[in-house]
């Protein structure tokens, strides 16, 4: 044996338990959070409801939430809790998982998941070349909107009122329908 650690991928990941956690894979290495609190969950449906409504109605692309596995890389597998795949891009959507780079990712901040979201996951989304992102703090009420620019790092904005998506036009949420 070397003694060296392997990574782990999406062979592992497949043989994790059912157990009602949240396991992810980040750069290789595995990470378990509790299921989100009710009001994380009320807050991730109404996001949802409406860029459903904007976005998968209007048949610009689909939306999915948690859990769903997206496959970013060979050591990067998440399960963001929104998910929005533009109809020019619906090929990376299998009957198991997301495989490539969805157009937006949206995570909703929990105490025990607060540092990844806002550190390891924004970094790696930014790596992966997700062009937007939002960080939503149910607690403070407002969305930090990530947007890649055309040097491949983010610019953020902070958003206590409305969000105006940027990788689809006309999608736009009143934020006060959400708290």
């Amino acid at each position: 044996m070397s003694g060296t650690i392997s990574k782990l991928d999406y062979s592992h990941y497949v043989c994790f338990p059912n157990d009602g956690q949240r396991h992810e894979i980040i750069h290789g290495e595995h990470y378990v959070n509790p299921a989100p609190s009710t009001y994380h969950q009320t807050v991730s449906r109404r996001i949802q409801f409406a860029l459903y409504s904007l976005i998968e109605l209007q048949q610009l692309g689909q939306v999915f939430d948690a859990p769903v596995d997206v496959q970013l890389g060979n050591y990067n597998i998440v399960q963001p809790d929104i998910v929005v795949i533009l109809a020019r891009h619906e090929q990376m959507v299998t009957p198991t998982k997301i495989k490539g780079i969805p157009d937006l990712i949206v995570e909703i901040l929990s105490p025990s998941t607060m540092e990844q979201d806002q550190v390891l996951k924004r970094q790696m989304y930014e790596t992966a070349g997700v062009p937007e992102y939002w960080i939503v703090d149910p607690f403070e009420h407002s969305i930090a909107q990530l947007i890649r620019n055309s040097n491949g790092t983010y610019d953020s904005s902070n958003h206590e009122q409305r969000i105006v998506a940027h990788v689809v036009p006309n999608v736009w949420i009143d934020l006060a329908q959400v708290w």
